[in-house]
């Protein structure tokens, strides 16, 4: 009785890292053919309201000759708001940026910056060298608002309605082949 449960025993060891193996192969099977984007990470936040924060300007940022104000949670209500967390040693931060700068040129579009772990010197070298679309740049030198945002790197960027309820998180660099579709998205944005 004792051989006859050994080879069984020794055939289930054999055999459980290889259904283990084909479970995960069927699983990953199902996630490539259902078609959705793994980039796209659902956030908890969309449909609420920002997290409450407060950011600090980025010191000696002046946009026609005046300071560029910081911001929090209070000044992203009354219009449709871009919101885009951005650094300067972040190369897809710098590929992006003309987008940006096109999506400001929107009077119906108000476009601010989180500066998300940067060098104060750098983000102003980066802003000078590329056009600052930024209404307001607020510093979050430590990461703790981007962390309270759901942002998992740079660049991401957030669609915020005029009530102060994050509509729309697109994760990683605006593209020309994204573009149209996030302006739509914006487009789609209740203005009031």
């Amino acid at each position: 009785m004792a051989e006859a449960t050994a080879p069984s025993r020794s055939r289930l060891i054999f055999l459980l890292p290889a259904l283990v193996f084909v479970g995960l192969v069927a699983l990953f099977g199902v996630q490539l053919i259902s078609g959705k984007n793994p980039a796209e990470v659902p956030s908890v936040l969309i449909n609420k309201p920002v997290p409450a924060f407060s950011l600090a300007p980025l010191e000696g940022l002046l946009a026609e000759g005046r300071p560029v104000p910081g911001f929090s949670n209070e000044d992203l209500k009354g219009r449709v708001t871009v919101v885009n967390v951005w650094a300067s040693w972040c190369a897809p931060c710098r590929h992006e940026h003309p987008l940006l700068v096109e999506l400001a040129r929107d009077p119906s579009v108000r476009v601010v910056g989180i500066n998300q772990r940067d060098n104060p010197d750098n983000a102003r070298r980066f802003l000078g060298a590329l056009g600052n679309p930024y209404a307001a740049v607020g510093v979050d030198p430590n990461g703790r608002a981007s962390i309270d945002w759901g942002v998992y790197g740079v660049p991401e960027t957030f669609i915020v309605g005029p009530d102060g309820t994050i509509r729309h998180k697109h994760i990683g660099p605006l593209t020309p082949e994204n573009f149209a579709a996030f302006k739509e998205r914006l487009r789609q944005t209740p203005r009031a």
